[in-house]
């Protein structure tokens, strides 16, 4: 399988962001949970704009 950089970086990134998100934080550190979900969301975003980013039909990758 041929991963694309691009998508595998905002994997990672939402996958961070998810974790630092949801992290039981003391008082005083809830900025982590506020960047957590700005992680997350960017990670979403990357994926999202660059999910398809081959220029190839459906057809054409072997997906049908």
């Amino acid at each position: 399988m041929k991963a694309s950089w691009k998508t595998t970086a905002g994997g990672i990134l939402a996958a961070i962001g998810g974790i630092l998100a949801t992290a039981a934080m003391p008082d005083g550190y809830i900025w982590i949970n506020t960047g957590g979900s700005v992680l997350a969301s960017v990670g979403t975003l990357i994926i999202g704009a660059t999910a398809r980013d081959n220029d190839v039909s459906s057809e054409q990758s072997g997906a049908k």
